[in-house]
């Protein structure tokens, strides 16, 4: 047969075209991590997962933990194929001496849920949270990598909680606390009373007792109490 009389070639099948995954549920005032993906707010400057810097597109520079290299060191001098452990988190190093003498509840409340103004689901409520609390003075918010914020007492799924919301101090054996100019404000109420309606003056430490409730964000209930002989 002569090439005139020959079928011209089928012409290609159009390909499918494959959604990135990473680009599922972000919405038009959302955008995408380069980094590492992670799906933040269009006018955000920073990934709060990462760190990664929008404007000028690097990364943040480690923070330095006091004894983290040595540890490596430590650790690589013993025995063949042994891991480093993780260095302590900020603020929560383990005591010089002595048992564990406070800790933390921190827990889902609904009804402090039902008197805020969030639309953000409220968890399900369930047992609390122990925090121990090594240091006699306690940051209480959200954890941010950018701006190297590390709180002890991390309310991170609430989004009610200002990044650096209220500061806890004690002498060791009464409690303070700072609200530190946060969105929402800090309540106290003690243990069985109605739930508070005024927050604290903020800049000025209000003392309170233990087991007293405090209250922060859309559900977050926390409670100072000593630890148990268990949990010591």
């Amino acid at each position: 047969m002569s090439a005139a009389s020959a079928s011209p070639p089928p012409p290609p099948l159009p390909q499918a075209t494959v959604p990135n995954p990473l680009d599922l549920g972000a919405g038009p005032s959302d955008k995408d991590c380069p980094n590492c993906g992670s799906v933040v707010p269009a006018d955000d400057l920073f990934c709060e997962v990462c760190g990664y810097d929008f404007t000028t597109g690097v990364m943040p520079e480690p923070v330095a933990v006091p004894g983290a290299q040595q540890l490596v060191d430590d650790v690589s001098s013993a025995a063949p194929g042994a891991r480093p452990a993780a260095p302590p988190a900020p603020g929560l190093a383990p005591p010089t001496s002595g048992p564990l003498t406070w800790v933390a509840e921190v827990w889902v409340d609904p009804d402090w849920y039902a008197t805020q103004e969030s639309d953000d689901p409220c968890p399900s409520p369930g047992m609390p949270g122990v925090v121990p609390l090594w240091d006699q003075s306690i940051l209480v918010g959200r954890r941010s990598t950018s701006r190297n914020i590390h709180p002890q007492l991390d309310c991170g799924g609430d989004h009610g909680v200002s990044r650096r919301h209220a500061q806890l101090t004690t002498d060791g054996q009464r409690w303070f606390a700072e609200d530190l100019q946060s969105s929402n404000g800090t309540y106290i109420a003690p243990a069985g009373a109605p739930l508070p309606t005024d927050p604290i003056p903020a800049g000025q430490r209000t003392e309170f007792r233990e087991g007293d409730r405090v209250y922060v964000g859309a559900w977050t209930r926390l409670v100072i109490r000593r630890a148990t002989p268990d949990e010591q």
